[in-house]
């Protein structure tokens, strides 16, 4: 740098108007904080930068405001504007909050489909992003290009900064999906080990025209899931009968969780004015007399047919226990039966193991915690290599009756994150950690805090589409 340079950026800083030393001081304030949240000190010689874009300005900036060009003047306006934009929504993301849509039933009735959440990052503390080049806006995919929107480098460790609080028993949670870590891209709504455990792997990863490429996704990239936390680090988890025992003493089921019900109606086929009264939706309203072979079904339920020789229609639809007690005074149902486990196709986690579990009778089972330590032998293994292999990062072989993680002999093990188990209140139709697992502390996204808009996928704009009386809602609430 030469003298006259020298001189000129001295002058520039001289002349710094009183306006640039403010702008200057809060970004440069917020930006210092930022750095003492993220306890990462290489990141001050940012302060720099910052410093010479708002008083030294050695590097030209906005030289392209001073281009006699119009057109490229309104171009490059437009397009930092658009930038600044991007950066923005892209930090607040990450760090702040983000916008989530509830796209599946298993929350119901607590979280609806259709409604819009604003989701608390700072609740539990922001993750620095596991691969933070990724196109704005975008999850793991580019819209119509079909293409992957992050790149795998730089990739980052797994660091959470300081939060609000920690996940606690029955908050709802987002998080990124644990056997989301593989993909089939074409069945990307299912899991795909449980496609492996199902039909084998030469035929899930060979049969590229139903299951598509097999892809393997960072923990940042995986599906957003949301459900409610059960059970917690450290907890043994048993569910008897739809009920769920946490270290022996009965956890209390949420007020608006709903189970199937199989409903004999007393003659007549219920009409839309009843399915709204009862809260079902349409996508749930089965009718079991349609069905191909029913009588098997009815005859397992004990379902009689009526003075005429005929069955009375028979519903198969989710049920909260206050629309069960509705029913039993309505008049409307003869008959009233909760959907058993006969019902279920009986595959639950672990996969390719032999517990006997089910989906309404699960466990016991002891979640991971953080420094905890475990005496490996072939249940353990069973239940928990997921976690020493996929989740933090080992390699495990069994030799006969012997274990080596990375190599080395090993007849025990020590855990280096917190698990929790994540339920959906619609208790019997919900993909959760009954049937794939634990969700890991990395996995955590955040805590939705507010229902800002709420569709009903059922109902016309003139209709009742949008359900006023959710809006600006808490999720705490509801």
């Amino acid at each position: 740098m030469n003298n006259t340079t020298k001189q000129t950026v001295k002058e520039r800083i001289l002349s710094a108007t009183k306006s640039q030393w403010i702008k200057f001081a809060i970004i440069a304030v917020i930006y210092l904080l930022f750095v003492i949240w993220d306890n990462n000190y290489w990141l001050l010689p940012g302060l720099l930068l910052i410093f010479d874009i708002y008083i030294s300005k050695v590097i030209p900036w906005n030289a392209w405001k001073h281009s006699k060009n119009e057109s490229l003047r309104k171009i490059a306006d437009w397009a930092d504007a658009i930038i600044f934009a991007l950066i923005a929504v892209y930090i607040i993301n990450i760090f702040i909050f983000q916008n989530y849509k509830i796209p599946s039933s298993s929350l119901e009735k607590t979280l609806l489909v259709g409604d819009y959440l604003f989701v608390s990052k700072v609740s539990y503390g922001p993750r620095v992003p596991n691969t933070p080049l990724a196109f704005p806006l975008t999850h793991h995919t580019l819209p119509f290009f079909n293409t992957k929107s992050y790149s795998d480098w730089p990739h980052c460790d797994y660091k959470r900064l300081k939060g609000l609080g920690d996940v606690k028993r029955n908050d709802i949670v987002v998080f990124n999906f644990p056997a989301g870590d593989t993909v089939a891209l074409y069945r990307q709504d299912r899991d795909y080990y449980e496609f492996v455990a199902r039909n084998g792997w030469e035929q899930v990863n060979r049969d590229k025209r139903y299951y598509g490429d097999i892809v393997a996704r960072p923990v940042d990239r995986r599906e957003n899931y949301v459900k409610r936390c059960i059970g917690m680090p450290g907890d043994s988890l048993h569910i008897i009968n739809n009920q769920i025992y946490i270290d022996g003493v009965e956890l209390p089921t949420p007020k608006r969780a709903q189970f199937n019900y199989f409903i004999e109606t007393t003659g007549n086929r219920f009409s839309e004015k009843q399915f709204r009264k009862l809260d079902i939706s349409k996508d749930d309203q089965h009718y079991i007399n349609e069905y191909s072979d029913p009588v098997d079904a009815f005859n397992f339920l004990g379902i009689q047919p009526n003075e005429s020789g005929k069955y009375n229609p028979v519903y198969h639809v989710p049920l909260t226990q206050e629309a069960v007690d509705f029913l039993k005074k309505s008049g409307w149902a003869r008959s009233i039966h909760i959907e058993s486990d006969a019902f279920s196709d009986g595959f639950t986690y672990p996969y390719g193991y032999e517990t006997g579990w089910t989906r309404d009778n699960f466990g016991p089972l002891w979640i991971p915690k953080k420094g905890e330590t475990i005496v490996l032998n072939k249940e353990n293994l069973a239940l928990y290599s997921r976690c020493i292999v996929n989740y933090e990062g080992n390699t495990l072989r069994r030799d006969g009756d012997k274990i080596y993680i990375n190599g080395v002999p090993a007849n025990s093990y020590t855990f280096k994150y917190d698990y929790y188990f994540m339920m959906g209140d619609n208790r019997h139709n919900s993909l959760d950690s009954r049937y794939w697992g634990f969700v890991p502390e990395d996995h955590i996204v955040g805590k939705p805090l507010l229902i800002w808009m709420s569709l009903d996928k059922d109902r016309g704009w003139f209709d009742g589409k949008i359900r006023w009386n959710r809006l600006f809602t808490t999720v705490s609430a509801q």
